[in-house]
């Protein structure tokens, strides 16, 4: 058997090990093994790669110069050392609520990558003599594929710089808005398929001209990236990051076409559709149009300043909060992204267990976009070691909170604001939420009274149902499960 041939059944198996690690992180109970079938495939893709690519060493050229074989083997191991030592190290330290923004960084790379891909497939040009039959036409498919590569690359590089920096609170969350920033969109689109086609029907012996082009639709591209998440606001970052997961499987499929590698189109493209169908779900799940959110915030305008006078908060303690969990019949917890901070979940877990011990029946309302990462909340509460039966998605509690006794709110914000529901004009309108405002009781934990992650002011904490309890969430639950 051939090396090329154990190639091709090594990536037929890894695609399918990919396919399995998809079918198995949809569901909590088969999410381990589906991760497990993800690591392994990988790990039989990289060796059947490398193993491919040091069979070709004897043959490498680069721009017409030769290269002894061990200059690419000691850059590739020199590689794959650096990067499984970076890799090793952030996935160490990182927490859990660093993980959107470490997400958007790492997707930053894989762009990063097609666009050094596109620019090393101008370079080397494509593999075929003017001699052959076939040659023209197969110049003009190589030419639209480095182009579209290093386009799609460079959107995805600078859009996922741009999420990383809003999520991680470097830049302001706000959507920026530039004026006329539609037609600076649809403008970036069509110049891009303009250039495109000047690119790919050039004289292929004019090396400069071709360059040219391609730095313009790099920088075009690159722009374009940054005023597409830039232009994005904060309520919708869970969908920008799963939709820059979409892009980073589409760079990799260019990448595949321009190396000849089958399985890395494979792979790109079970990751780019899988993230736009995910980015398509918790669109419908937000009130939000799909092509808007893609598009940049296509058709939205900036937000008017909320200046309404809600009225005066009440605040309750611990030990009040205490007795009211105490008499309850019914709770219902709904956690947010403030609870990934306080790292609350542990005691949430145990305030959960002495609650159901007193016969009082706990549930958790989960939002589709809770936190900054989908399935976000899921994950820490997973970690906590709650029962899974216990945790609703938010079209299954939400017609209980009116036979709800109390409901605490734990570090979120957005995802419960009745503004949504009620107020036309708020930037949130129409996105479902937690109806929580309906059950008998509503504690809510909180640092502050400022406004959540989207920038809009809560009516919530300001209803006479509702008392907040402020401080940092986890010594506060812990306060709740002493006075127990």
């Amino acid at each position: 058997m051939t090396i090329e041939t154990m190639t091709f059944a090594a990536y037929i198996v890894a695609s399918l090990l990919f396919i399995l690690s998809l079918a198995g992180l949809s569901k909590h109970e088969s999410a381990k093994s589906g991760l497990t079938y993800g690591m392994v495939g990988m790990a039989i893709a990289l060796a059947a790669t490398i193993t491919m690519m040091v069979k070709d060493l004897d043959h490498l050229e680069f721009a017409g110069a030769s290269f002894n074989k061990w200059l690419p083997i000691g850059l590739l191991i020199g590689a794959i050392v650096i990067g499984a030592a970076i890799g090793f190290w952030r996935a160490k330290v990182v927490e859990m609520t660093g993980m959107p923004e470490l997400i958007a960084l790492l997707h930053s790379f894989v762009g990063f990558a097609a666009v050094l891909i596109g620019w090393n497939g101008a370079i080397t040009g494509v593999h075929a003599s003017p001699g052959d039959a076939d040659y023209g036409a197969l110049v003009g498919i190589h030419a639209a594929e480095v182009a579209i590569g290093i386009f799609i690359g460079a959107v995805t590089l600078t859009g996922s710089i741009v999420a990383n920096l809003k999520l991680s609170a470097k830049m302001k969350s706000a959507p920026l808005m530039l004026p006329g920033k539609n037609v600076i969109n649809v403008g970036s689109l069509v110049a891009f398929v303009v250039l495109t086609g000047v690119y790919v029907a050039r004289d292929v012996k004019d090396d400069t001209v071709g360059y040219v082009l391609l730095g313009v639709i790099t920088a075009l591209a690159l722009f374009l990236g940054w005023h597409l998440v830039a232009s994005i606001g904060g309520g919708d970052m869970p969908v920008v990051i799963s939709m820059l997961n979409s892009y980073s499987g589409w760079a990799a499929a260019a990448s595949g076409f321009l190396l000849g590698n089958d399985l890395l189109i494979v792979t790109g493209a079970l990751v780019g559709s899988s993230g736009a169908y995910l980015s398509y779900i918790m669109c419908k799940a937000m009130n939000r149009s799909f092509i808007s959110v893609i598009a940049g915030g296509f058709g939205i305008e900036a937000p008017a300043s909320d200046d309404t006078d809600y009225g005066e908060h009440r605040e309750i303690q611990a030990d009040a909060a205490a007795e009211l969990l105490a008499g309850a019949k019914s709770v219902v917890i709904t956690p947010g992204y403030g609870m990934a901070v306080a790292q609350a979940q542990y005691p949430v877990a145990d305030l959960t267990a002495k609650l159901r011990a007193k016969g009082i029946e706990v549930r958790f309302g989960i939002h589709p976009v809770a936190g900054r990462l989908p399935g976000h909340m899921n994950v820490l509460l997973a970690e906590a070691k709650l029962p899974y039966d216990i945790v609703m998605e938010l079209e299954e509690i939400n017609d209980d909170f009116a036979e709800t006794d109390v409901v605490l709110v734990i570090g979120a914000n957005d995802t419960v604001n009745p503004a949504a529901a009620e107020d036309p004009s708020s930037p949130i309108a129409g996105m479902p939420v937690l109806e929580v405002w309906n059950a008998k009781d509503v504690i809510v934990f909180k640092r502050s009274m400022a406004a959540g992650y989207a920038g809009v002011q809560n009516p919530l904490f300001f209803r006479e149902n509702t008392q907040m309890l402020f401080g940092d969430a986890k010594d506060r639950v812990e306060d709740i499960i002493a006075a127990l």
